[in-house]
């Protein structure tokens, strides 16, 4: 479902922008492929789990699943929210799977991983916006495989304190919030969203710490100046470690690309993000949230 303001937003862009033709080089992947990525798939669907790599079309699922890794997503596979980037499916969610977490446990068990991802859909009809399940899947996790490092990438919980609390009962070792792009596109972009209460979401945090994450996309319209403030107000939130990749239209419903970022303006944001204070910056094309996550782990620990 794309909002009024998301349709003004994807009309404006493709009047106006010139016509972008084909990927560039820097941005072709190869399909996936591969015995491992075979025993990963086999194994989530076996678990009856979902995987962020799969619902958002990750342009990295051969290379993370023929080493091992997936970033679980629980809660379903039906998002409350309408963002106008995302190829999650948009509904009301099912009821509640409360064996969820037992399954994502024994399914990071089977996998022996060092380093696992768990993020979500947005569940806001729930009361705890489904904290409690990220709490019990870490617990879960941590009695079968004490020696993995846990990170979650969580929705924003409408800024639900309560929330954050029920997540700090089992904390992870790192906790990542996407804020997805800069304050000006919100509206389209993330259009149940606030920039201001996902910084507060980082900070709060932080301030109990946890090692702190987040992630944002560009070539969806917004402009370099916007992204070195928004670093700038991550720091300042005490984020830890920023993930920056392409943005790509992964429908024709979705909001159009608006351009390809080449590779030096990524290695620009990398090279100042540093500069800034963020212990890890990754930032090129293909990166996403959870790309090369384990490397961040060990990174800030």
């Amino acid at each position: 479902m794309i909002n009024q303001f998301q349709k003004a937003y994807k009309e404006k862009v493709e009047k106006e922008k010139i016509p972008l033709g084909k990927r560039p080089d820097w941005l072709k992947v190869k399909l996936p492929s591969g015995s491992n990525y075979s025993d990963v798939k086999d194994l989530m669907r076996k678990q009856k789990l979902h995987t962020v790599c799969e619902e958002a079309k990750c342009p990295n699922i051969a290379e993370c699943w023929n080493h091992r890794t997936a970033t679980f997503m629980i809660l379903g596979d039906t998002c409350t929210r309408s963002c106008g980037f995302c190829n999650v499916k948009l509904g009301l969610p099912n009821e509640l799977d409360l064996e969820e977490p037992k399954r994502v446990a024994e399914s990071v068990q089977e996998l022996n991983l060092r380093h696992v991802v768990i993020t979500s859909v947005n569940r806001d009809e729930l009361e705890d916006g489904g904290a409690s399940i990220f709490s019990e899947t870490i617990k879960l996790i941590r009695g079968k495989m004490p020696q993995t490092t846990i990170e979650i990438l969580i929705p924003d919980f409408k800024g639900s304190e309560d929330a954050f609390g029920v997540i700090m009962q089992n904390p992870p070792d790192i906790l990542n919030h996407n804020l997805e792009t800069v304050p000006r596109l919100y509206s389209v972009v993330r259009p149940q969203a606030k920039y201001e209460r996902s910084l507060n979401l980082i900070n709060w945090f932080k301030q109990r710490n946890l090692k702190t994450k987040s992630g944002i996309m560009v070539g969806i319209g917004e402009k370099p100046e916007e992204v070195l403030n928004l670093m700038k107000d991550l720091v300042n939130s005490g984020c830890d470690i920023l993930t920056i990749g392409q943005y790509l239209q992964p429908t024709k419903v979705h909001l159009p690309v608006d351009r390809f970022v080449p590779p030096e303006e990524f290695k620009m944001y990398k090279e100042k993000g540093l500069k800034m204070g963020f212990k890890v910056v990754e930032s090129s094309p293909l990166v996403r949230s959870s790309y090369h996550a384990d490397e961040h782990a060990r990174a800030v620990f």
